[in-house]
């Protein structure tokens, strides 16, 4: 079960996860961000994730696209905070090395 609330100051509007952020779970995460993308008025978005007991692969794949997007991520823990170390590097070895692992057709272009 994963609990999602949303909570605004003057400089920041923060998505707080709660719980196990598992299948079912990812989809409605994305639909939170992109809700709370709406009409920020200059504030700085942020998910918490401080009290998520539980990350499956497929919540690490999202993360690195919310991540692609601009998402801003507060950890707390050493077991999130090592996902996140983990995630950032994976970005920053994608970014280092772009194309990598792409398929190429006989003239060069991408598939």
């Amino acid at each position: 079960m994963l609990k999602i609330s949303m909570t605004d100051s003057n400089t920041q509007r923060r998505l707080v996860l709660e719980g196990k952020l598992v299948a079912p779970w990812i989809a409605e995460l994305k639909t939170a961000w992109k809700e709370a993308n709406l009409n920020l008025q200059g504030r700085e978005l942020v998910i918490d994730m401080a009290n998520v007991t539980s990350i499956s692969q497929e919540s690490e794949n999202a993360f690195l696209q919310l991540m692609g997007e601009g998402a801003k991520f507060r950890c707390r823990g050493v077991f999130i905070k090592h996902i996140f170390q983990q995630l950032t590097r994976r970005i920053r070895k994608d970014a280092m090395h772009p194309g990598k692992g792409e398929q190429k057709t006989q003239n060069g272009n991408s598939i």
